[in-house]
């Protein structure tokens, strides 16, 4: 895992310097090694591109580079990666599990290799088999790829989204990174406000892609790749990204029982690649089945494999210390439990909240562990991420059908008492999050995937707009679905576990939990792996029927317990899944009561925000006996927090802009 950045302009003078202010904000995410390298865009000394475009002079693009050496630790691996016998050339951030047999493969068509890193195989693959590429990989990835006999760039970002990577095209300039604060350390980028941004930040907790709070900055989308050519250094348009994957549209008919034997061996491939390493692997231990699996299967490849997990203490009700330590004995597998006392809690949220990406009220128990691992020496670590979202381990799953229902019995309300029912939750609103929810519902988009979303928001439309954000004119309808389509043709196929599951991983798992994991554990040296969002396992999963899925005893995610009830004891089988809860709120009110009103000050340079109502919600969740759920308050601290990092000692007011998506 790594840090990549590229620069197109027609002021060669200007590159380089800018990239490396680039290089040394993510220095973080590659202590091991930098590179750069200045590479031609096609024009010809005419001054003209090869479409024929006025480029004024010969336009260049600067790759940069920060390693955090993973797999062939010496030089061999060092980027900008090229190939000697094209002139083609690498920046990739990720892993590619599947690198082994692609380079035999490659050497089968005579490709000579100079070292043994998953890059130089990733950097043949594209010179060799083109945009074609994309069928055979298998991994977490973002990349930059420099065609030299076209002189054009290739970027391309993994099918889910694991990997980050962040563009801002301007009249006389393109960038790409992989941190959005590190294209603002370019200098080359303005910090006006993206109304949207915000808007989605504090509906969801996190900004909704492709936007950021910036305006001019957007995340490259997820499974797509794009070409880059020289007219992108003089503001022409540039052309659409393409997908190279997407989720399956067509159901499998495997049963239960042919979906049990399958999972088993694809989980056991996926665990086996993913422990790939030339550096030490850890295992995130949690009190919950999902890292459960993965430490038992990974003891099976790695005896000598150590597991983690963060306990607060007197600082959380239901710690999972005790469960993880427990489990772990019962492996026979080494387990260390990294203990965060009170006295420490100020000083580990404030680097948090000086270290997001992007502002998230997410993170802050990933950000912990990913210290913790860091200092036991460990390098790469697996995590149970993308299990709730595959097999159904969220209250969204059942919850969904059954608003549905109640949604289908409203709607036969004749209109006119309709509007009485609506005006009758209006007026209880303010007091009940499911109310407000119900009001949004009724007034846009009461399917499935619309109450999917719903669940997931901090704020309804009517809190967007008395804190001044129109939930219309930012594109935060209740129509408005990342990933929307795909979404609504499951749920009008009837299909309601797979539409609610495709909501929770184009949503909260690809705009929340992916953005945070990759931001904390990068910043910490740490490389986070994701065995169970391994591509033959979603497509195989995504592919089948929900009732496959959804059958079973009641307990959260039926298929995966049934698929691996031979590797659990019936202690753990039978866990009921607690959640990772921390008792926030009671911190953001005693310990951090400081730090958040500093939080909240600082969004008075935020014009399109009421300051009024941004006051009114912070002392109301700080009266006693308040019922507001902290996840309100704290996405605006966030905010605020995040806003003051971004603009270091500037206090000027910023630009709040309304754009497209």
């Amino acid at each position: 895992m790594c840090g990549i950045v590229g620069i197109l302009s027609r002021d060669q003078r200007q590159v380089e310097p800018a990239v490396r202010r680039v290089m040394h904000a993510m220095r973080h995410r590659g202590p091991d090694d930098e590179g750069y390298n200045e590479l031609p865009l096609g024009w010809d000394r005419l001054g003209r591109d090869q479409l024929g475009r006025d480029t004024d002079d010969g336009a260049v693009a600067g790759f940069g580079f920060r390693r955090l050496s993973i797999i062939d630790l010496s030089p061999t691996g060092h980027q900008p990666m090229f190939n000697q016998a094209t002139g083609d050339c690498l920046i990739f951030n990720g892993e590619i599990y599947n690198f082994r047999c692609l380079r035999s493969e490659l050497e089968s068509c005579g490709i000579n290799f100079a070292g043994s890193s998953d890059s130089e195989v990733l950097l043949h693959a594209l010179s060799t088999w083109g945009e074609a590429a994309f069928d055979k990989l298998q991994g977490m990835y973002a990349f930059a790829f420099y065609e030299a006999r076209s002189q054009r760039i290739l970027l391309a970002r993994d099918p889910l989204g694991i990997k980050p990577l962040y563009v801002a095209q301007l009249p006389d300039r393109f960038i790409f990174a992989s941190e959005i604060r590190a294209i603002l350390a370019s200098g080359m980028v303005s910090d006006d406000l993206d109304v949207g941004g915000i808007a989605g930040m504090l509906a969801y907790g996190a900004v909704q892609s492709p936007r950021t709070v910036f305006q001019h900055i957007r995340s490259f989308p997820a499974g797509c790749f794009q070409w880059i050519d020289s007219g992108a250094a003089a503001g022409h348009p540039l052309s659409a990204a393409k997908r190279h994957w997407s989720f399956p549209r067509h159901r499998l008919a495997d049963d239960r029982s042919t979906a049990v034997a399958n999972l088993g061996q694809m989980l056991h491939d996926s665990v086996h690649r993913h422990l790939v390493a030339d550096v030490p692997v850890g295992v995130l231990l949690s009190a919950g089945i999902d890292s459960t699996i993965l430490a038992t299967i990974a003891r099976e490849y790695t005896p000598q494999v150590t597991a983690f997990t963060i306990g607060f203490g007197g600082l959380q009700s239901n710690d999972e210390g005790p469960l993880a330590t427990a489990t772990a004995a019962l492996l026979g597998i080494k387990h260390v439990l990294i203990e965060l006392e009170a006295s420490e809690l100020s000083e580990k949220w404030s680097v948090w909240m000086q270290k997001m990406d992007s502002p998230s009220v997410d993170g802050f128990n990933t950000y912990a562990v990913s210290r913790g691992l860091a200092r036991e020496g460990i390098v790469v670590g697996l995590s149970g991420l993308g299990a709730d979202e595959l097999f159904g381990g969220y209250p969204s799953f059942h919850r969904s059908d059954r608003w549905s229902q109640l949604l289908e019995a409203i709607w036969f309300i004749p209109p006119s008492l309709r509007s009485s029912v609506v005006a009758g939750l209006g007026a209880i609103s303010g007091r009940n999050a499911a109310a407000e929810k119900m009001i949004d519902l009724l007034s846009g988009d009461p399917t499935v995937t619309g109450i999917a979303h719903s669940l997931r928001r901090l704020l309804s439309n009517r809190h967007l707009q008395t804190l001044g954000l129109s939930a219309h004119s930012v594109g935060l309808a209740n129509d408005y679905l990342p990933g929307g389509s795909d979404c609504m043709e499951l749920a009008l196929d009837g299909d309601q576990f797979n539409a609610v599951s495709r909501v929770e991983m184009t949503n909260y798992m690809g705009d929340t939990l992916l953005r945070d994991t990759d931001t904390t554990s990068m910043h910490n040296g740490l490389e986070i792996r994701v065995p169970f969002l391994d591509l033959p396992i979603v497509q195989y999963v995504s592919g089948l029927s929900g009732a496959v899925k959804q059958k079973g005893n009641g307990h959260p995610k039926p298929l995966l317990r049934e698929a691996f009830s031979h590797l659990l004891s019936p202690t753990i089988r039978k866990r009921l899944k607690t959640g990772f809860t921390l008792p926030i709120g009671e911190w953001m009110r005693g310990h951090l009561r400081e730090s958040c009103e500093s939080g909240i000050q600082q969004l008075d340079c935020v014009p399109c925000l009421d300051q009024n109502e941004v006051q009114r919600i912070w002392q109301s969740f700080q009266q006693t006996g308040s019922s507001m759920h902290y996840s309100r308050p704290l996405a605006l601290v966030v905010l605020g927090n995040y806003l003051k990092v971004c603009r270091q000692s500037s206090r000027e007011p910023m630009q709040c802009v309304e754009s497209q998506a």
